[in-house]
Order: structure tokens, then C-alpha cells, then sequence
């Protein structure tokens, strides 16, 4: 209920709760009105109730965010209206911002600026992480996720524009990805002949669907649709690992659906495999599960499962310490961009919003084909005279 305070005849003072700050202490909104000498005495009392009827309305609605509001106010706000992240997505954007707190968190919105969060950000340099100093790629991501915050108050237009892109960042390492050759490729395949179903079944669909982890052990058997021989997967879900709250289910990473086309083969493997899984759940009198990715007992396999597992495949066949689950991915991105499959189509096969991640990631040739180009070199300016 809003309170009002009688400050004269026609002057009052109106105010209203609206929950409370994180440290504890009470939201309130205050605003003094003065009602127009056209009212008459009799409808003073009613025009000042009808007044504040509308300004509470109004803060209940969520409309009181405005430029009074300190960064970590209007960040927890944000964090609660995102609903199309997966859990896991959230929960980082949460501790992430979390750090920012310190440096940025008590400064009103209509009063931070680009110094400021340069400040944070040499800070957030000093910082170590298991001994070694944080990576420059490291600390933007703390800035990025700040920035869809203060682009997200733009938006409302509670501020003018975003401090945050305005400041001039210094070049990034690039990352590079891990990529395994053809051989080795081949060489894993052949090592997944002799896997329990379940990995070999996990393993093969992240290399022919470039699926995540959590996308993987989301899928149920629903989301493969039959076409002829071949099939249609739908992947619009993911299971991620929530600190504190263990694994959890939620939409993919960037909130968005996507379709992969299945050949014969794989499909007919898929389907061996539906066969397999529904024998071993009647042999211990389980009830069917929806989810492809569970023991005989229909239990979720733990997502950490399936990337211990593929450590020691890898260790027993002599690949590289940095090869891990999501070199699976690369492989899958890498193999059709090298063999002439569009940007476009493979980053919505990959679940990019666009290409440009493609270009800065994916887009450089592996070892074998700078090879290749070397020796092209070579022919042609030594062995052509």
C-alpha cells in the first residue's frame, strides 16, 4: 500500500515499498505531488488517492527501474527475467557478475562510466587463476556480460547509450583449436567398435551432429522424426551442471532450437541402438525411459561420465593431452568447413547465432593442409625451371 503524507493544503508527499535491496535494506519510491487549483476542496483527497493508486501501479509493474538504480540492483533484475539461457548459462552469468560487484556494483547506472569499468578491468588483470595469471580473453568475458546488462538498460531507455562499448580493448590470443586429423579420426572410430553402446552411441552423435555435451544427454528418442530411411533431429534442450544445485535441465545455450538431418547410417545405427536399450531396461524389469542417455535402470548417466570416459579412450590411444569432449565438436565444424559446406549452414548446424564465431574459431586450415601449401610453394618456385 502506498503511504501518504499531508505536507499542506494542496501539497502531499506520496510513498511506496517495493521490496529490498540486497544488503537488506527497503526499496522506496517517493514523490511529492501538488494538486491543481482546478480540484476543488472536495476532490482533493480523491485525486491525491488516485494518484497514488497509479504510481504504485506503476513501480509493481516493474516501470520504477530508473537511472537512480545502482549496477548490481539493475543486473539481479536482469538475471531474474532471463528465461531463454540454459541453467547453466545463467548460473555463470551470475558468478560473473558477482566479481564485478566490488568494483561496479554500488554505482548508479546514470553515473557509471567507461573509467570505471576500465578500472574494474585492471583489476580483474591482477587476478590469478590456479597460480597462473587470468588470460585477457578471460577478463572481457567479465565485460561482455556487464555490457548485455547496461545494453539491456539502453534498451528500456533508462540510459543513453552503453559505457561499456566505448572502451578500446586491447587485442585478444587467439585460441587454438585442437582439431584431430583424418587418421585420427578414423583411428577413434575404430576404437569405439569395442565401447559399451551408451559411449559409442554418445561419441558418434557428437562427431555426426557437432551436438554439445549437455545437448546430448537432453536428447530423447522423440526428437529423432523418421524420414524414409533417413531421420530429422531436433535439438531444443540441454543438461547442465549448476554450481550447488547439480544438473539441471533447461534450453540450449542460446536459447534457441535447431534441426540436423541424419543419413542411413547413422540412422539405422540409432535404431540398432533403441533396440538395445529397451532389452537391457526389460532384462532388469525398468520402465522405458524417454532419454537415450541412461543406465539399464533408465538413470541419468552424469554428463562428467561420458568426458572422464573419453580421456581414457584417448590416453589408451596415444592422442593428445588437450584432445577433450568438445574436440569431438571441432571435428565436426572443422570437417564440413574444409569440405566446402557453407558458413551459414554450418553454424546453425553448430547452433551459432551467425558466422562470426566460425570465422574467428574455425576458418584456418589444419596443419595437413599448410602442408600442403608449403609444397605447392615449393613446386612452384624450385622444381618448375
Amino acid at each position: 500500500m502506498a503511504s501518504i503524507k499531508q505536507l499542506d493544503e494542496r501539497k502531499f508527499k506520496i510513498t511506496v515499498s517495493n521490496g529490498y535491496r540486497p544488503d537488506g535494506r527497503k526499496i522506496s519510491k517517493a514523490k511529492t505531488i501538488s494538486v491543481p487549483d482546478s480540484i476543488g476542496k472536495r476532490g482533493i483527497r480523491q485525486y491525491v488517492v488516485h494518484a497514488a493508486e497509479e504510481m504504485e501501479r506503476t513501480i509493481k509493474q516493474g516501470f520504477c527501474e530508473d537511472t537512480e538504480m545502482t549496477f548490481e540492483e539493475y543486473s539481479l533484475r536482469w538475471l531474474d527475467r532471463q528465461v531463454k539461457y540454459a541453467a547453466g548459462t545463467i548460473a555463470s552469468y551470475r558468478r560473473m557478475l558477482k566479481v564485478t560487484y566490488p568494483f561496479i556494483g554500488a554505482i548508479k547506472l546514470n553515473k557509471l562510466r567507461p573509467i570505471a569499468l576500465e578500472n574494474m578491468l585492471v583489476e580483474l588483470r591482477k587476478r590469478s587463476n590456479h597460480g597462473k595469471p587470468v588470460q585477457e580473453a578471460t577478463v572481457q568475458k567479465y565485460l561482455t556480460v556487464v555490457s548485455a546488462v547496461l545494453s539491456d538498460a539502453k534498451r528500456n531507455e533508462i540510459i543513453p547509450k552503453n559505457p561499456a562499448h566505448m572502451i578500446d580493448l586491447p587485442d585478444t590470443e587467439k585460441r587454438q583449436q585442437f582439431i584431430p586429423t583424418e587418421e585420427q579420426a578414423q583411428q577413434f572410430i575404430l576404437a569405439l567398435l569395442d565401447e559399451p553402446e551408451v559411449y559409442k552411441t554418445f561419441y558418434l552423435l557428437a562427431i555426426y551432429t557437432g551436438c554439445r555435451r549437455g545437448e546430448l544427454c537432453a536428447l530423447r528418442w522423440d526428437d529423432f522424426v523418421l524420414d524414409d530411411y533417413r531421420s530429422i533431429l531436433t535439438v531444443s534442450r540441454s543438461r547442465s551442471i549448476v554450481a550447488g544445485d547439480g544438473v539441471q535441465e533447461g534450453p540450449t545455450k542460446n536459447g534457441r532450437s535447431r534441426t540436423i538431418a541424419i543419413d542411413e547410417d547413422i540412422t539405422s545405427f540409432l535404431q540398432s541402438y533403441y533396440y538395445i536399450k529397451r532389452r537391457d531396461e526389460d532384462s532388469v524389469g525398468a520402465e522405458h525411459s524417454p532419454y537415450m542417455f541412461t543406465d539399464e535402470h533408465g538413470t541419468f548417466i552424469h554428463p562428467d561420465t561420458f568426458a572422464k570416459h573419453l580421456r581414457k579412450i584417448f590416453k589408451r590411444n596415444g592422442f593428445p593431452d588437450n584432445f577433450h569432449l568438445h574436440t569431438l565438436r571441432h571435428l565436426f565444424v572443422s570437417t564440413l568447413l574444409h569440405h566446402g559446406v557453407d558458413k551459414q549452414t554450418v553454424a546453425e548446424l553448430a547452433g551459432h547465432a551467425d558466422t562470426s564465431f566460425l570465422e574467428r574459431t574455425y576458418c584456418h586450415p589444419q596443419m595437413e593442409l599448410k602442408n600442403q601449401a608449403a609444397q605447392v610453394m615449393t613446386n612452384a618456385l624450385l622444381h618448375s625451371a
